[in-house]
């Protein structure tokens, strides 16, 4: 018996538990597929996924399909769209069952929908299992709809009523798909792009996607680096690769799982120490669990200008200079115009940037917040979509934030961040 394996936002084999799941029911065709939907351009004339993030997701595909190769199997690689490819592909190879990872947001979800509905008439089962979070979502001790609204009181009951799995091991039995075209991993070209992209010799991230970079960068920064014991007291830098921990691509792309981080987090405060650097780091995946649930609970609202809290009052502005003069890092704001021309040249941009850039466009310039929000979506290398969305509610006041009102001082915040002026000196420079 064959089961297909449809690789999304989870491209390891190490801590997999949907793939294997799937290695339970019979032999694994693994897939991945290139959406075009991901590729085209959004209401704003930005392409939904920009150049840094497609890098990293090639780099990504290409070391998945040579750990599979290495296991005597490979990547079957398409493009288009997964509804219709995916059901193809079952009817040609005769699998029993598809299984993947379960999304949660309207896009994924409703393409999962679709995918199940049409393999019904053909006896082709689906599983799309949860996978992308620290906590299980079936461990919570509560029901989604029953969801603290404020972070804290979500962290105390999962810190004190829940438990986090442990870490899987990546042996899956993989069909022999030799006599199946494996097909290409496209180019830069191929995905509407006109060269490869040079990486600024500046960027806070100058790393590679995939399974194995991933891996090798928590061992650097946790181990070998011996990083994580001041986590906290660096975490809000702004130049250099070594301020926080830059975890968050591959948790994004699921080269990485929180579970190994978690567990990778434990075994250095029980062979090393404990502290609150080495808490601080677990406490940021639970805020990447609390935006996924969140996200889960709130639906298509996290997407509205009136946000999670459906504030209807609010009136936001929608004036493209404006927003233009923003995204280009010309508002004559410093340490707002540094963090954007970082954003630009690098897709990336530090927790403290990110935080001040949102806030100023929608408390200061009162700029629809969505903009902004789909802006990030087409240029963070490390985008996640319920990390980003909820988080830029959060910071426009219509989300999870009990303080709506609370405006960040850029001028204060660079006197805090950047007394010396060297970010700023970095990345305006003529």
């Amino acid at each position: 018996m064959k089961t297909l394996y449809w690789f999304r936002n989870d491209l390891r084999l190490y801590d997999n538990e949907p793939l294997l799941r799937a290695s339970e029911v019979g032999e694994v065709i693994p897939v991945y597929i290139f959406d075009e939907r991901l590729f085209a351009n959004n209401f704003l004339g930005l392409k939904k996924t920009g150049f840094f993030r497609v890098k990293f997701l090639l780099e990504a595909v290409a070391n998945l399909r040579q750990n599979l190769q290495k296991r005597g199997s490979n990547l079957i690689i398409r493009y288009g769209l997964p509804q219709q490819i995916l059901i193809e592909m079952a009817e040609e190879f005769g699998v029993s069952a598809i299984f993947a990872t379960k999304e949660v947001t309207q896009e994924e979800t409703t393409t999962e929908t679709t995918i199940t509905n049409n393999l019904k008439p053909i006896n082709v089962s689906t599983e799309f299992i949860w996978d992308s979070t620290l906590y299980h979502i079936r461990d919570l001790p509560f029901s989604i709809h029953q969801i603290p609204t404020i972070f804290t009181e979500f962290r105390k009951q999962i810190e004190t009523k829940s438990f986090v799995r442990e870490v899987l091991p990546d042996a899956y039995p993989f069909a022999n798909i030799d006599n199946i075209d494996a097909g290409e991993i496209p180019t830069f070209e191929d995905l509407g792009f006109e060269t490869e992209i040079i990486v600024d010799s500046r960027s806070a991230f100058p790393f590679v996607g995939g399974e194995d970079a991933g891996l090798e960068h928590l061992q650097n920064y946790i181990w070998n680096k011996d990083l994580l014991k001041t986590y906290k007291e660096t975490r809000n830098g702004l130049i250099g690769t070594d301020y926080s921990s830059k975890l968050s691509a591959w948790l994004s792309f699921g080269c990485l799982s929180p579970r190994k981080i978690y567990a990778e987090v434990k075994r250095y405060e029980q062979e090393q120490l404990a502290n609150d650097s080495t808490y601080w780091l677990i406490f940021e995946l639970l805020w990447r669990d609390y935006f996924k649930f969140i996200a889960l609970k709130n639906g298509t609202r996290i997407f509205k200008p009136f946000g999670i809290r459906y504030d209807l009052s609010k009136k936001w502005e929608r004036h493209y200079p404006t927003y233009e003069r923003w995204k280009n890092g010309a508002t004559g704001i410093d340490f707002i115009d540094a963090n954007m021309k970082e954003l630009v040249a690098t897709g990336f941009m530090s927790n403290r940037g990110r935080q001040n850039v949102a806030n100023y466009l929608a408390k200061e310039l009162q700029i629809d917040w969505t903009w902004g929000a789909s802006y990030f979506e087409s240029q963070l290398i490390d985008y996640d979509v319920c990390n980003n969305w909820c988080n830029w509610n959060y910071v426009a006041g219509v989300g999870n934030d009990p303080r709506q009102d609370r405006i960040f001082n850029p001028e204060k915040q660079a006197n805090d961040y950047d007394p010396d002026g060297d970010y700023r000196k970095l990345w305006l420079r003529k």
